[in-house]
């Protein structure tokens, strides 16, 4: 090729920053979430040794969960209606973005953004999916997906892939919403296909779960939404969607059946949405247990390729992908009273609405072949209303079976009565290897590492490192807020960095009344 030539390849180019090897480059790290560092300059030897290189605060009070991505050196999040990039070592602001409008949400959550040939992408509480240029924060298109009129959001964590960028609505609490999934073009915006993650209505009989409802006419066919984020299986172009529960929540009578496909894992065709077969975990719900966290893919030590899932009911699920088999279902905090009828009385169960595993889901390490999984021990107890009252709710209106109003989701027990769990667990067998109970609910992404260590952090604000193999305690740090979203590692200028999105405030979770903050940890 000759110099002038390759001068014009060079310059037609894209001007992006290309992701590297080292980078964190979706909300689980990779498309098939496996949260997996393979780093290893931060050892058990020195993790003794991190100490905080430098803070960003959003200046914020927002439930900030956000999966925060690096590229080339720069770090992007966002909050509610912010989008900011800063430079991944020493947290100055490089630009900052603010979109102005009037969220349809009660919890006003947002989970992060995807990146994708020099472009962010990332839903709102209004309903719609905004593109960005990564170098400048400048808005490119946006789409609507979703109606804030009925009270449909978009909070969950895009991800992209080839071409495409992956996102579905959530609100299916509310009356009449349904959960869909869609693709969009990365370039442009527009709509390249739609899922449903629920039947249309009763005579959707192309919808393969339309049997499995069995409501009644003037019961609408609502739920299976999604909330966080998903995962892909790029080698064969195959889409994991983790969907939401039906709605009502506490009243199964109103909607018969395995209710399908919420509180599933639904696997399309990534390029055309096809549909191509699911993975029933929570079936005939009546807890408002989401399977709302993305699953991994991997591979575990025996060579066989397994789907693991954990839902908010408190379990861990292995699934053979080859065969679909569950291989195993095993409890990762304390499960009570899940099989008791709900009653007008009132009924405690365990996890309660705010338990199990919420947003972040398992990760694996190959190193160990185990599987790191972050739970809420938290019980709550709810007092179911009669029928006529459920009956009787408009659209867009919560719509959960619960008796008390200002409690639509149930009363969690005290405080003092709340905790947390991390369980590592044999990936092929679900065998517990060890564990460890936080003072707090552990919400926060859980990142294991090649330098033989697993980073999470709990809603005290409290951020560890263990030994990822024998669960020994190497390091811990507090925060002045709850840790509710990523906790992540990478390379920036040769070095390994950690990094945690801390300070989550939220009307339902009580914690530390403090602004949202990226805080970035290194080697001494």
């Amino acid at each position: 090729m000759s110099r002038l030539l390759a001068l014009s390849v060079l310059a037609a180019l894209p001007a992006f920053a290309m992701a590297g090897e080292h980078d964190w480059t979706s909300y689980n790290r990779s498309l098939t979430s496996d949260r997996y560092v393979d780093m290893n300059q931060i050892t058990p030897a020195n993790v003794g040794k991190l100490k905080v290189a430098c803070t960003y605060d959003t200046g914020l009070k927002v439930s900030f969960q956000t999966g925060p991505l690096v590229v080339d050196g720069v770090l992007y999040a966002t909050t509610t209606k912010d989008i900011f990039a800063i430079d991944a070592a020493t947290c100055k602001e490089l630009w900052r973005t603010r979109e102005d409008y009037e969220p349809a949400g009660v919890l006003n959550v947002n989970r992060g953004a995807a990146y994708l040939d020099g472009k962010l992408f990332r839903g709102t509480q209004d309903g719609r999916v905004l593109a960005y240029d990564a170098k400048t924060g400048k808005r490119l298109w946006e789409t609507t997906i979703a109606d804030p009129k009925k009270g449909e959001t978009v909070p969950a964590a895009p991800i992209a892939w080839q071409g495409l960028v992956f996102v579905g609505n959530a609100g299916g609490d509310n009356y009449g919403v349904k959960g869909r999934m869609y693709a969009l073009d990365a370039a442009t915006g527009k709509i390249a296909w739609e899922f449903y993650l629920v039947p249309k209505d009763k005579a959707d009989g192309a919808h393969v779960g339309a049997k499995s409802w069995g409501n009644a006419d003037d019961v609408p066919i609502a739920g299976g939404a999604t909330w966080t984020s998903y995962t892909l299986d790029p080698e064969r172009g195959l889409l994991y969607v983790p969907g939401g529960n039906p709605a009502p929540d506490f009243k199964a009578g109103l909607r018969p059946g395995d209710n399908l496909f919420t509180n599933s894992v639904v696997v399309l065709d990534a390029k055309t949405g096809a549909y191509k077969t699911h993975y029933s975990l929570v079936p005939e719900d009546f807890h408002d247990w989401d399977v709302s966290a993305a699953p991994v893919l991997l591979t575990d030590k025996t060579g066989k390729r397994r789907l693991v899932a954990a839902p908010k009911n408190g379990h861990l699920y292995g699934i053979d992908i080859e065969s679909g088999a569950r291989l195993y279902r095993s409890a990762i905090t304390t499960v009570t009273n899940a099989d008791v009828p709900l009653s007008a009385k009132g009924t405690r169960f365990c996890p309660g609405t705010q338990g199990g595993v919420e947003w972040n889901g398992p990760a694996y390490s190959p190193r160990t072949g185990l599987v790191y999984t972050g739970a809420v021990d938290w019980c709550s107890t709810v007092r179911v209303a009669d029928e006529a009252k459920v009956r009787n709710v408009s659209q867009g209106q919560p719509w959960s079976g619960s008796a008390d109003e200002k409690e639509m989701f149930g009363k969690m027990d005290p405080q003092k009565n709340w905790a947390g769990w991390l369980y590592a667990s044999d990936a092929a067998t679900g065998v517990r290897k060890w564990r460890f109970k936080t003072r707090a609910p552990l919400m926060s992404g859980v990142t294991p590492t090649a330098g033989g260590l697993v980073f999470f952090g709990d809603m005290a604000g409290r951020l560890y490192g263990f030994d990822a193999g024998s669960g020994k305690s190497l390091w811990t740090h507090d925060l002045d807020g709850a840790i509710g979203g990523g906790v992540i590692s990478y390379e920036a200028n040769g070095k390994q960095f950690l990094t945690v999105a801390s300070g989550m405030t939220s009307p339902i979770w009580p914690t530390a009344d403090v602004t949202a903050k990226i805080v970035v940890f290194a080697l001494e």
